[in-house]
């Protein structure tokens, strides 16, 4: 059975909240750095801290997620995307470390042309500077940890803070509003609670060899666009889903693309 310290990063974050909240496997302990223990805008301090620390799996939840930010200031989400991954990757390498690198439904970008779940091994087509620069954080992990390094890509996650869809809905809806939200994009409400106990399993069986080093999906089951989820949402809370209006992602006018499927299949 693995045993040892993991280090979680990001644990600010829904998802990195949830996993420490998650019961780690016997004989490991989880320990979340600080943004100042782990700088992600200096690759440089983040290789040195995993040369110090010496974890046995180190668990990425962090990244440079507002994707409208990203049109703007490309080359600073690049750093936190993509070059301190391929810092971790490489000290992760030298420390003789397993990696598991959490990213993105939007690698694959637009339509699957078939209206099919994305498989694992679908070739990436990001569009946008966030897509972009998940995409070649993933890349740095395939190249320089390619028998350490796991890739799970998730999407759609709520939790019970932070700010995410759920959260928003529920608030509106309890005060009445009403609101339009987009129906031309579908994809997989997943609770973070879910993909963070799944990363906690999946570490374990990495370690022990039960699992081979790849790429996975972690989401909830099922599909949805935005607009029926927000429906739903509605009523749980007891308001009126006619409230909720359905429109086009065109009339959003926002400066990055989203992708308009973001089934991921497992």
């Amino acid at each position: 059975m693995p045993s040892g310290e993991w280090l979680v990063l990001g644990s600010t974050g829904q998802l990195g909240r949830e996993l420490l909240g998650c019961p780690p496997p016997g004989g490991v302990t989880l320990r979340a750095l600080s943004r100042v223990e782990a700088d992600f805008e200096r690759p440089d301090s983040l290789r040195s801290t995993i040369e110090e620390l010496r974890p046995t799996l180190v668990i990425n939840a962090a990244a440079w997620t507002d994707v409208d930010g990203a049109e703007i200031d490309e080359a600073r989400a690049r750093v936190i995307n993509a070059e301190a991954v391929a810092a971790l990757a490489e000290a992760c390498c030298d420390v003789g470390a397993h990696l598991i690198h959490v990213s993105t439904d939007y690698v694959f970008g637009g339509e699957h042309r078939d209206r099919l779940p994305w498989a694992e091994s679908d070739p990436l087509q990001p569009q946008g500077a966030y897509a972009r620069t998940k995409a070649e954080g993933e890349q740095a992990v395939r190249e320089l940890l390619p028998e350490r390094g796991t890739i799970v890509r998730t999407a759609w996650l709520y939790s019970g803070h932070g700010r995410n869809f759920v959260r928003t809905m529920l608030g509106k809806a309890q005060a009445g509003e009403s609101v339009s939200v987009v129906r031309d994009q579908w994809g997989q409400p997943t609770w973070s609670r879910d993909v963070g106990g799944r990363i906690l399993a999946l570490g374990d069986r990495l370690l022990d060899g039960r699992a081979p080093v790849a790429t996975y999906h972690a989401t909830n089951s099922g599909q949805t666009t935005w607009w029926e989820f927000a429906r739903w949402i509605y009523s749980l809370a007891g308001a009126d889903p006619g409230l909720v209006a359905p429109m086009e992602s065109s009339a959003l006018d926002r400066p990055a693309p989203r992708p308009a499927w973001s089934v991921l299949g497992h």
